[in-house]
């Protein structure tokens, strides 16, 4: 009599645990697949804001190139006038 109550009391303990695992699987699944999420979120965030400074330094340098490149025709197109004298103006 006893051996059976036994064997029903470790049927009903490895039933338990099996439900527990299972339990504690799902809880790491939804914990694993939040910080993937989050993770996710982090990784398109850092690459927008690099491709937002990228785009930022590109802007800033034709900027400065083209003001580099303005005063240097400005500069080349008034020697050429005041190398023409009088009759330039």
């Amino acid at each position: 009599m006893l051996g059976g109550l036994g064997k029903l009391a470790a049927e009903g303990l490895a039933h338990r645990t099996e439900k527990a695992t299972e339990e504690a699987v799902h809880a790491v699944e939804g914990v694993v697949k939040e910080v993937l999420e989050h993770a996710k979120e982090a990784g398109e965030k850092a690459v927008a804001d690099a491709l937002k400074k990228a785009q930022d330094s590109g802007e800033k340098v034709v900027k400065d190139v083209t003001a580099t490149v303005t005063e240097a025709v400005t500069g080349a197109v008034a020697h050429a006038v005041e190398g023409l004298g009088p009759r330039g103006q």
